[in-house]
Order: structure tokens, then C-alpha cells, then sequence
């Protein structure tokens, strides 16, 4: 028996009791005659307290070190200096025999909450950084959390379908991961970027709700937010609207943020795509904070202020009450080391009639009083307004916006602003030709059926994304189920009949078989998590994550494979 309880469940109820446990050595006091060890498990930490007579053998003492796995045989005792910030801290364990179970060498690294690891460190020796209760912690979260989205789901009628995850290369969306097949010689697997085109087969096979909590894999550069490998919780729906999914999908985050958190949030905003861009600059808008866009274009045309006047676009925001930033060199310093473009310009409104600005040639207390009263700004708050092309000046502007809000603190982790933003264009016109901004299979507006043909790049879809806090944490759309008009998407995204035949064959088929109207939405499992709990990097709630060049640099993978196997595999020539 190596064990009667564990490191984290003994009180001072269970003061008298005989006890075995086991674990690692946390930390050792030596107190010549006695040592006091911190003896750590999963489950917690318990104070252990042995005789140097204990570990004598043959008169010589026997070390012990960090990390070392023991098991003691002995008394629950009450602890004299009690520790109130561990759950077994008014006990301890008189010990009466210990075993060393193993030994550990020197550690690369503090096993501790407040680490003195570098990440790369950590990476390498992740099955220590696990040990860690952080990291612990959260993979324990991670667990509740997915074990909340199956019950959840489960309880209104979805069934969970595993989809195959060696699938045929298409050319469309991000890069794939491919896999040579060795019986089929110069032929490749791919591994799934989604279950797209599976679970709509699903649909069309009569299942009427599915989910599946699933690794997805992009060939694509690896940041704080995003793996080449990652989670998604992938939901579809037969015989559904917008309307039906975003209902539901939002009482789902409700529900979520509900249990873990406690935290009701409000109804969930809709905003259209051509707003968000319009109003924030960007479709992934932070709500947590206002400074909407102001535009002055009217504004500098009625003035007719030299210069401006002949810009495409000038657009602002105000920051009300900016009280920390008061001078010339303060508020210059918020930008210039992460706005590097020149067409911006600020305007701090100091009292009624009196301002401090940046030093540009058509800038003066006359031009910015008329900016001013357009912002309707008070004395304290200051303006940032960019001029020039319209996408790129609202671009510009987002990025100022954020941060603004950064130098300022307003992005309160524990406080979050969802909202649903739809109506996306279908497609988007990128190095000479039309790419789908959702993917190949998303249904157009049934307003926007009639432009379809002749005016792609005006059709907006029947998609929607959840963005939470800044972040798009879900995207979805109701699907194309008609064969005609999956026909006129491919033809636009310039794919020939052989290409349609070759990658598709299959799925056109099976939509003239009587396709039922359906879509879902995808969720990003380690983001929603990594957001729910306030982190700054979804590797924390991931067990065995890469790093930001997409490598493992605990097993060194990608890896380089031998000749032979290259050979076996048919990839030498």
C-alpha cells in the first residue's frame, strides 16, 4: 500500500490516526535532529516532520533532495506554527519510517507557483512545469470545462460523432498538414484545419445535432492565441436560422460563464460586420471601453481646413478625463513606440479654450476648438484623429485605440463584453482573385442571391463570429445546402470543373440528395478557456503546447526521419 490518504486531505479531525503516505519532497528545513519536509502530491501539500535517526543507515545519513518521491508511515500530530493558507496546515506528520521511492538530480527549475523557469525551460521539462499548481490547476479547469460543454450540449439533444482526422488535401483556407501514405505510393493524407465538410454530411445524413470536442491542425505561424494544433468545440444543426444558433450559442456562454465564474452577463449586442469596421476599425472589437470612431470628413469640408480637406478619410476617437496625460512628451511617449505611421494627429483639450496638439503645419487653437466642439470633448479629454485611405486609416486608428487602452488600464480581465458580429462579406478580393473570408461552404444573404452572380464582392453571408473582449472566441454560418449555388461559390473562387470533381466530387453529390438547411459554429476551446480565466496565453491551459515556431522542444518535433523510413515511404527519389 502506498498510500491511506493523500497530501491534501488530513485535518485536525483526523488528529491520532496511523496514516500512509506518498508524494515529492516540496521543500526540506533541516533542524540538525529533525527536518521539517513539505511532501507535496496532486492533491496538495502536508507537513512531514522525521528524525535524522530515520534515515541512518549503517551510521551513515542518507540525503534527501527536491523532487525526491518518499513514503512515511506515521502519526497525525497538531501543528504548532499553523500555516492558514494550506488546507492541511493545523496538522502535520510525526513520522515513524520512511522509504525512498526515487531520487531526483538537480532541477532546471523552481517547482513552485511563482516559478523562476524561463517558458522555454518550462517547455522542455513540461512533465515538471506540471507538477507546478498553476499549470496543474488549470489542465484540472480545462477538464471541468469540456466536462460542462458535454453535459450541456448532451442535455439538448446533440450527440457527440468523432469525425476522421486523415482526410483528403483541399487547396482552399489556411495550409494543411500533410501525411504520406506508404501503401499508396506519392499519395498524401491531410490533417483537418475543422470537421467542416464531415459534419455537414453529417446533416445531410438526417443526425439533427451534433457536437465534438476536437484537435484541429493549421500550418500556420503559432502566437500567444493560436497553435498549429488546437481544440475546437464543433457544433451543427439541421433545420435551423441566425436567429436559432445565436439564441442558443449565447444562453451556451451564459451557461459557461454562469458555472465557472459566477458571472451573468448581459445580452449579447449585434453588430454588422460594415459597423464594426466603420465604428472600431477592426471585426474583432473590444466593448470593454468606448471610444467609438468619430468621422470629421463633413467637419473638414464645411471649415475647409488646408490639407485635410483632401484626404479620403479622417476619423477619430476621444478619451474622456485623460488626466496622466497632460503634457507634450507624455502623450507623445503613448505611441511612438508601437505607432510608427505619421498620419495621426492629437489634440489635448485643456479648458474651454485652450489645448496643447501635435506639432502639425495645419494645426492651430482655431482648428482644434472647431475638432474639439465637433468631438462635443470637455476640458481633460484627448483626442487622437488619422487621415488618409479609408482602410488603412481606420487600421491605424483601431491600433491607437488599443493602445490607448493599454497605457490607460482598461482592459479589465475580469470583466468581459461579448458580442455577435454577422452579415460578413461573402468574399474578398486578395492577389487577383476571390477568396472566401468564412470558407467555400457558407450560405449568401437570400437578400443578396440576386447579386450573387455578376457582383460577388457585395454579397454578404449568412455567417456570425463571438467576439469576447477583443478576441473571436466562435464563427459560424448557416450553410450552402443547394447544389446551384455551391456551383456559382466555387466557380468565383476561380476552381475549374476538374478541381470541383477531384476535391469535392463527393460532397456536391451528396447535396442532391435533399440537403436539409443547416449550419453550426465553432468555438476555440483553449482561447474560451484562456479567457474565462483571465490568461495572457493558451499554452498555460494546454498540457503539452509548442512553442511560437510550432515546435515541441520537449521531444524535438518536427523532427528529421532516417533514410530508411524516407525510402519506406516513397519521399527519396
Amino acid at each position: 500500500m502506498y498510500r491511506t490518504h493523500n497530501c491534501g486531505e488530513l485535518r485536525k479531525k483526523d488528529i491520532g490516526k496511523k496514516v500512509i503516505l506518498s508524494g515529492w519532497i516540496q521543500n526540506i528545513r533541516n533542524f540538525g535532529s529533525l527536518f521539517f519536509v513539505d511532501m507535496r502530491d496532486y492533491f496538495g501539500i502536508t507537513q512531514i516532520i522525521l528524525s535524522k535517526n530515520l534515515l541512518k543507515i549503517n551510521n551513515i545519513i542518507i540525503s534527501l533532495g527536491k523532487e525526491f518521491v518518499i513514503k512515511i508511515h506515521g502519526e497525525v500530530v497538531e501543528r504548532h506554527s499553523k500555516n492558514y493558507n494550506l488546507n492541511t496546515g493545523e496538522i502535520e506528520i510525526k513520522v515513524s519510517k520512511i522509504e525512498i521511492l526515487n531520487i531526483s538530480i538537480p532541477l532546471p527549475f523552481s517547482i513552485v507557483n511563482k516559478t523562476d523557469g524561463s517558458e522555454e525551460d518550462r517547455m522542455i521539462y513540461r512533465y515538471l512545469d506540471i507538477r507546478r499548481s498553476p499549470i496543474k490547476n488549470n489542465l484540472i479547469i480545462r477538464h471541468n470545462i469540456s466536462l460542462m460543454i458535454r453535459n450541456f450540449l448532451s442535455m439538448k439533444g446533440f450527440i457527440e460523432i468523432e469525425t476522421p482526422v486523415l482526410i483528403r488535401h483541399t487547396s482552399e483556407g489556411a495550409r494543411n498538414f500533410v501525411v504520406p501514405s506508404r501503401n499508396h505510393i506519392n499519395k498524401f493524407y491531410a490533417l483537418p484545419q475543422s470537421p467542416q465538410l464531415f459534419k455537414q454530411l453529417l446533416m445531410i445524413g438526417g443526425i439533427d445535432k451534433y457536437f465534438q470536442i476536437v484537435k484541429c491542425f493549421r500550418d500556420e505561424d503559432a502566437r500567444s492565441d493560436r497553435q498549429v494544433e488546437f481544440t475546437q468545440v464543433d457544433c451543427e444543426m439541421s433545420f435551423i436560422d441566425e436567429k436559432d444558433i445565436l439564441i442558443f450559442f449565447e444562453t451556451f456562454i451564459k451557461f459557461l460563464f454562469k458555472k465557472v465564474k459566477n458571472i451573468d452577463l448581459e445580452p449579447f449586442p449585434i453588430i454588422s460586420y460594415f459597423d464594426s469596421i466603420k465604428m472600431y476599425g477592426t471585426d474583432s472589437p473590444d466593448l470593454r471601453f468606448g471610444m467609438k470612431f468619430f468621422e470629421l470628413n463633413d467637419l473638414i469640408q464645411k471649415k475647409k481646413i488646408p490639407f485635410l480637406i483632401k484626404q479620403e478619410l479622417i476619423v477619430g476617437i476621444k478619451t474622456k478625463k485623460c488626466e496622466c496625460c497632460n503634457t507634450y512628451n507624455k502623450i507623445n511617449s503613448i505611441l511612438k513606440n508601437n505607432i510608427n505611421n505619421e498620419r495621426f494627429f492629437w489634440i489635448k483639450h485643456l479648458s474651454n479654450k485652450t489645448f496643447i496638439f501635435s506639432n502639425k503645419s495645419f494645426l492651430n487653437e482655431k482648428v482644434c476648438f472647431f475638432i474639439t466642439k465637433h468631438f462635443k470633448s470637455d476640458p481633460g479629454d484627448l483626442l487622437f484623429i488619422v487621415y488618409g485611405k479609408k482602410k488603412e486609416s481606420r487600421s491605424i486608428l483601431h491600433k491607437i485605440r488599443s493602445e490607448i487602452a493599454n497605457h490607460l488600464n482598461l482592459k479589465n480581465n475580469k470583466e468581459f463584453k461579448p458580442l455577435w458580429i454577422k452579415d460578413i462579406p461573402l468574399f474578398e478580393w486578395e492577389n487577383n482573385r476571390y477568396k472566401s473570408i468564412h470558407h467555400p461552404f457558407t450560405s449568401p444573404k437570400e437578400e443578396d442571391l440576386h447579386l450573387l452572380e455578376r457582383n460577388p464582392e457585395n454579397v454578404r453571408s449568412k455567417s456570425y463570429d463571438l467576439v469576447i473582449n477583443g478576441i473571436e472566441i466562435g464563427s459560424g454560418s448557416i450553410r450552402i445546402n443547394k447544389k446551384n449555388i455551391q456551383d456559382i461559390v466555387f466557380k468565383h473562387l476561380g476552381l475549374s470543373k476538374e478541381e470541383i470533381e477531384s476535391n469535392f466530387s463527393f460532397f456536391i453529390k451528396a447535396l442532391t440528395y435533399g440537403a436539409p438547411p443547416h449550419g453550426g459554429i465553432a468555438f476555440g476551446l483553449d482561447r474560451l478557456i484562456n479567457l474565462i480565466e483571465g490568461g495572457d496565453d493558451i499554452k498555460n491551459f494546454i498540457a503539452f503546447p509548442k512553442n511560437n515556431y510550432g515546435k515541441d522542444v520537449m521531444v524535438n518535433s518536427p523532427s528529421f526521419l532516417d533514410n530508411d523510413k524516407l525510402n519506406e515511404l516513397h519521399l527519396r527519389y
